[in-house]
């Protein structure tokens, strides 16, 4: 993402449309980021440890990858293209979840999944890989376009409780938070052990699908990894693999950005729908 940035008084993330925001998305590269950014956001010792000792079983990535995969997916999806009824019912189905993941007393680290703070990494995370995933893909956009996909990423984390205030003002400003909040990751043995093992080598699927994609799930989850995180899990990268994952990044963007939009925003607006649909038959959410 280019490194300029203009100030901006105007924080709300709500100034935009749903339409407007669809310019943001790409479900293909989500898809491939997805692992990297789930690692991004562990490697802050709270978030690391609440995933890793939670007792929400039924959203455990570990014992249900896919069903953990479309609940995060869906957020994706209410937080940029719902309404904000949609950002209501997600937040409390999120909630039910949340309130179970706290720090236990013999907890390493204290944790709390309503912590603002906590939520604004999260954001935080998501928010750099969309940015990256822009650069990898296009080569960048321009400032004012950054700008505004600055203030929209906001809703990553006020959908649920993380004040807008609490967003960086501006690129500049996230800048300085994200430096400052890169140079304090830190990875116990057992969370290292879980990000290799079930996110990178994609330990909770079957034996054949690891098989098939364990290397692509490894050379995409590292090229889209900032070199702080790469180096604090030990994974290996080259210039010969950076070009090699420059090469096909941007050969994806050429052929998303002549993808009909249905295609490319797949599956967002597919969750999205099946959200709404779940919603009024009354089932859950998460």
């Amino acid at each position: 993402m280019p490194d300029r940035a203009r100030t901006t008084t105007r924080n709300d993330s709500d100034t935009t449309t749903p339409d407007d925001r669809r310019r943001y998305m790409s479900g293909p590269a989500a898809l491939l980021g997805g692992p990297a950014n789930v690692i991004m956001q562990l490697s802050h010792a709270p978030v690391g440890r609440g995933v890793v000792e939670s007792t929400v079983e039924s959203g455990r990535f570990d014992l249900h990858p896919r069903k953990r995969g479309r609940t995060t997916l869906t957020y994706l999806a209410v937080a940029m293209l719902g309404t904000d009824e949609d950002r209501a019912a997600y937040r409390a189905a999120v909630d039910t979840s949340h309130r179970q993941v706290r720090s236990a007393a013999g907890s390493p680290v204290r944790y709390n999944a309503f912590d603002p703070h906590l939520q604004l990494w999260v954001a935080a995370c998501l928010y750099r890989g969309t940015a990256d995933s822009l650069d990898f893909l296009y080569g960048g956009i321009e400032d004012d376009v950054a700008d505004e996909l600055y203030r929209d990423a906001a809703a990553f984390g006020t959908t649920l409780q993380m004040p807008a205030e609490l967003w960086p003002a501006d690129r500049a400003a996230f800048a300085e938070y994200w430096d400052r909040m890169t140079g304090e990751i830190s990875l116990d043995d057992e969370v290292r052990r879980y990000l290799l093992e079930q996110v990178v080598d994609l330990g909770p699927y079957r034996w054949f699908e690891r098989l098939a994609f364990r290397r692509v799930n490894r050379f995409f989850t590292t090229g889209y990894l900032p070199p702080a995180f790469r180096d604090e899990l030990g994974l290996a990268w080259s210039p010969r693999r950076q070009r090699a994952f420059d090469l096909v990044m941007r050969s994806i963007g050429h052929l998303t950005a002549v993808m009909p939009l249905r295609w490319r925003l797949h599956p967002f607006e597919t969750y999205l729908h099946d959200m709404r649909i779940r919603q009024a038959e009354g089932k859950h959410l998460v």
